[in-house]
């Protein structure tokens, strides 16, 4: 069935408190890694990643958060999330959108693996053929 407007409104709210939960989480984390790589300290690739995408993150909030600021303008999210898909923060996505990004991800690799068997045939072939 369909959901009532309260309920859907109530399920957004949520979305975006558990969203800013998890941005001020992040946001704490990756304060100690900071503090730690001005200590001398070496960061793990896992942690240097999850820096890079809490600093990304907090750059990107910025915009977001006029949409959450100024009245009535969260109406208009949904249509620039369609023309800029990045802009919300990682803490913000659903489940859908992550798993849309994952295969396209997949789909680009599976191209690329293609492009690259295909590049190594040939050039077996030429080799083949200079030698013979």
């Amino acid at each position: 069935g369909r959901k009532s407007l309260r309920q859907r409104t109530l399920d957004e709210l949520k979305h975006y408190c558990h969203g800013f939960h998890l941005l001020w989480t992040d946001t704490k984390v990756a304060a100690r890694m900071v503090w730690r790589l001005l200590h001398g300290q070496v960061l793990t690739r896992r942690e240097r990643r999850r820096l890079l995408r809490t600093c990304a993150d907090l750059f990107r909030l910025v915009p977001f958060l006029v949409f959450v600021i100024v009245p009535f303008m969260e109406f208009l999210l949904p249509v620039f999330l369609k023309l800029f898909p990045d802009m919300l923060p990682s803490t913000f996505e659903t489940e859908s959108k992550k798993e849309e990004k994952q295969k396209k991800k997949l789909n680009a690799k599976l191209e690329l693996a293609k492009f690259l068997r295909e590049t190594i045939a040939e050039m077996a072939k030429r080799n083949k053929a200079d030698t013979g």
